[in-house]
């Protein structure tokens, strides 16, 4: 029998009917949160929406929801909302959003939907090229946020030795690492940069160390060229992209033999992606918003989820093989992250693609004079100890104008004065 994640396309589409049938008529017939919204956007049951959908090809008719959906309904019922599929005592785990763009989210999961989180992370292994001999490292204090939770335990049920890193310094952390020989780093982008910084002070040589890979998440830094180029060449290690959500669980993965995309798990949900202004479906190759039903998250679900995601497609195969959709450059960007400066849109993760770039960047920070007019632009640099500072701010400048077309003002700052993340790196700063 096929494994989940190299079905063929009727295959996954078949999978995903049974499960979505399942989900509607068993699972969210119970489900307040859900049944409300039935009854407000004139659906009127459960049984209605499996009946309507006729094969999920009318999905698009269904409301779309959003994390502010979700916000509401636990403040107006405290402390976890009624996107609750079971009693409060069927419920063993809890996560919470980090917080970056608003109030931390708490979410709830049962027993049975958090083994199926587990098992979407075996597939997530199994599609990065992971082996039955690589060690695992987790330098992440583990916290209410979800970070590496299910990907420590799915790797602990794979058989893997895996080494927890939280409570320790980042020196203690790469003596653990270099100590047990891991040979698989999980971390966010921005962590795995923090290591390889600290790594220079102490004259650890990274590149030449076990790791061999390196499978980040939490921000779009893996799938940004001057980032994840940074980090492999201070590793002398592949990175391996991943995204998924508090909401959602893991969701999408790169390839081993694919590098520059990302696969959506599509026997763990239904994937659509959108134009963010009408919510109609764009054609692939097209950029649009990624909205995601989660079909095996049981306990929370969530129908047509708007992440604020923006993807592309990828209308070409994969080299792999594998029939499941493919992100063009994996996460490209967020709809409410876009700057306007000076007429041009750009990204942050863009930015931070020409800066890094740049050899000689420690760390680096952007200033946004101005949330309507935008009118200043300014970047600071923290250069590498040693580094011709000169050259370094020459360089950035020149690659903002010429990828841009708009002039930063860049300056130096001294060594230990920009701060650094072990989570979600935040550079980009309104003032």
């Amino acid at each position: 029998m096929s494994l989940p994640e190299d079905l063929s396309r009727e295959e996954l589409e078949a999978v995903q009917l049974e499960r979505f049938t399942v989900l509607v008529q068993d699972v969210l017939s119970g489900n307040a949160f859900w049944k409300k919204r039935f009854e407000e956007s004139g659906w009127g049951s459960a049984v209605d929406v499996t009946t309507r959908l006729d094969g999920l090809r009318l999905l698009s008719e269904f409301p779309v929801c959003s994390k502010q959906d979700f916000v509401a309904d636990q403040d107006e019922n405290p402390p976890y909302g009624t996107n609750l599929s079971e009693p409060l005592s069927g419920y063993t785990r809890l996560h919470q959003t980090s917080g970056t763009t608003g109030r931390p989210l708490r979410w709830l999961d049962t027993p049975a939907a958090w083994r199926n989180l587990l098992d979407a992370w075996s597939q997530m292994f199994r599609i990065a090229g992971v082996t039955a001999e690589d060690r695992f490292a987790f330098p992440f204090s583990f916290g209410p946020f979800i970070g590496f939770w299910a990907a420590f335990e799915g790797a602990v049920e794979s058989g893997h030795l895996c080494l927890p890193g939280g409570g320790m310094s980042s020196g203690a952390r790469l003596r653990l690492i270099e100590d047990n020989q891991a040979t698989v780093l999980c971390c966010t982008p921005t962590y795995a940069l923090r290591l390889a910084e600290v790594a220079r002070e102490e004259a650890v040589d990274l590149a030449s160390g076990s790791v061999r890979m390196l499978i980040v998440a939490g921000e779009p830094g893996g799938s940004v060229p001057g980032v994840r180029e940074e980090i492999e060449s201070a590793w002398g290690a592949r990175v391996i992209d991943h995204w998924g959500m508090t909401e959602l669980g893991p969701i999408a993965v790169e390839c081993v033999e694919g590098p520059g995309g990302m696969h959506v798990l599509e026997g763990e949900c239904v994937a659509e992606i959108v134009d963010p202004d009408t919510l109609e479906k764009v054609p692939p190759g097209e950029q649009g918003e990624l909205l995601v039903t989660t079909l095996r998250r049981t306990g929370s679900p969530v129908l047509r989820y708007r992440t604020g995601d923006l993807v592309v497609a990828d209308s070409e195969p994969c080299p792999c093989g594998r029939a499941l959709l493919r992100l063009k450059g994996g996460i490209l960007g967020r709809a409410d992250d876009m700057l306007t400066v000076r007429g041009n849109n750009v990204f942050p993760s863009s930015i931070e693609a020409v800066i890094r770039r740049v050899s000689g960047v420690a760390e680096f920070r952007v200033v946004i004079g101005s949330e309507s007019a935008l009118d200043r632009f300014s970047v600071e640099i923290e250069p590498v100890a040693g580094a011709a500072v000169d050259e370094v701010l020459a360089g950035v400048e020149a690659g903002i104008r010429e990828t841009f077309n708009f002039q930063a003002e860049v300056s130096a700052v001294g060594p230990g004065q920009l701060p650094r993340f072990e989570l979600k790196g935040r550079r980009f700063v309104r003032k």
